[in-house]
């Protein structure tokens, strides 16, 4: 169903109900998404790439499940928007953010999103990272290799704690807040964010529970100690081999 780009709360403001929002999700495991991986709604583009990206096994670490509401913070070519459109249904519902400035800065940001949109379970929004809005009642907020970008150097430096407050007010109480992102050198400042576009773990940590969130859990899944954190993500040297983190926050209930 094709949704308008531009975000109007009245239409996409959905509240869980009161028994669903009162229960975490439940815990998945891997093989319970071999049907959303296989989905034909997902190319043979999007396959060839679950295996290095453990894409089953983060689904389980973000406890996806059937009829969530969820929103993919920065799609990107939109690779995670079109397996959670498969995962959660029918009857769940997927928010596809993808920044104004990244579509103004390259046109395939703006296609994968309009592409995003057609999908039935799908609304696309264009806000901008400087004045982030998102629907609420949200059970999981996600983001991968994309939380360092709001560091970048064309972004306000109170970037990450506007996106990080209106992410905690997207989501529902126990709601979860997960992010993937590139490894940078431990203790690095956040200048890596915008040369390397990798950031340093703890950072992250102490931005997102400095917005009311608490930790719950981290994965190594998809950390790679041959990485050594000194290169660009896009160098063709370490590109598609990088090491990464996985964080789970949860929303207070």
């Amino acid at each position: 169903m094709r949704r308008s780009l531009l975000l109007a709360a009245s239409a996409l403001v959905a509240v869980s109900t009161a028994a669903f929002a009162s229960a975490p999700p439940l815990l998945q495991e891997p093989s319970s998404y071999a049907a959303a991986l296989a989905d034909p709604i997902r190319p043979a583009e999007d396959r060839a790439r679950d295996a290095a990206r453990h894409t089953a096994e983060t689904l389980a670490f973000a406890k996806v499940a059937p009829g969530q509401k969820i929103t993919d913070m920065i799609i990107g070519g939109g690779y995670f928007t079109r397996v959670f459109s498969a995962a959660v249904g029918p009857e769940g519902r997927v928010t596809a953010w993808q920044p104004a400035e990244f579509i103004g800065f390259q046109a395939s940001y703006g296609e994968a999103l309009i592409a995003a949109d057609a999908l039935p379970n799908v609304d696309a929004v264009s806000v901008s990272l400087a004045d982030p809005e998102l629907p609420v009642g949200q059970d999981l907020v996600f983001t991968a290799q994309n939380y360092h970008d709001l560091h970048l150097g064309m972004a306000a430096a109170d970037t990450a704690s506007k996106v990080n407050a209106a992410v905690f007010e997207a989501l529902r109480p126990g709601g979860l807040y997960v992010i993937v992102d590139h490894h940078a050198v431990p203790g690095s400042d956040l200048a890596a964010a915008d040369t390397l576009h990798r950031i340093d773990i703890e950072a992250v940590k102490r931005e997102v529970t400095a917005a009311g969130f608490v930790l719950e859990a981290e994965s190594d899944l998809l950390a790679d100690p041959a990485d050594p954190l000194t290169a660009s993500v896009f160098d063709p040297s370490i590109r598609g081999k990088t090491s990464q983190f996985m964080l789970r926050f949860r929303k207070p209930a």
